[in-house]
């Protein structure tokens, strides 16, 4: 069986439309720290759990490690700005934005269609991935009739 070539994996896989989160956590100094990622998923019912996978390469990735817990943001069509700032390196991806203090001290963005306050259940390691597996303590849903904000092939889309 051949190898299978990086660029032709990640095109296929962009044929998958999937949703835009952004995710939060602290540092061990208390420290803020976040990144967009569209690897998120419900894993269980009982008890509530989500997953996400963070790069082991990332800058955030250490914060995530030495965390307690993580908060997924499922964004709308309106955060597209909120998504691509938390996508940028060398800036505060927090400046600007409104955000509150959520379950144990994690940061939370307002605006989200729905947000996941987590408890770090378990941390997998996943090829070039870290995955990150937890237990929903607290959650909310936000304007259920605002459009998602998708990505596809590359690109932002919306519902």
């Amino acid at each position: 069986m051949s190898a299978i070539d990086h660029i032709e994996f990640r095109n296929a896989a962009g044929q998958f439309l999937t949703g835009v989160t952004v995710v939060t956590t602290v540092d061990a100094d208390g420290e803020r720290a976040g990144l967009t990622a569209n690897s998120f998923s419900s894993v269980s019912l009982d008890p509530p759990m989500v997953l996400v996978c963070i790069g082991n390469e990332t800058s955030t990735v250490e914060a995530f490690k030495a965390s307690n817990g993580f908060v997924v943001h499922v964004l709308a069509e309106n955060q597209r700005d909120v998504s691509m700032q938390f996508a940028s390196k060398g800036i505060d991806r927090f400046e600007g934005l409104d955000v509150s203090e959520g379950f144990n001290g994690l940061p939370v963005v307002a605006g989200a269609l729905a947000t996941f306050e987590c408890s770090t259940a378990r941390v997998y390691e996943g090829g070039d991935h870290l995955i990150f597996v937890g237990e929903v303590q607290n959650l909310t849903t936000g304007d259920t009739d605002a459009p998602a904000l998708g990505y596809f092939r590359g690109r932002y889309v919306t519902t």
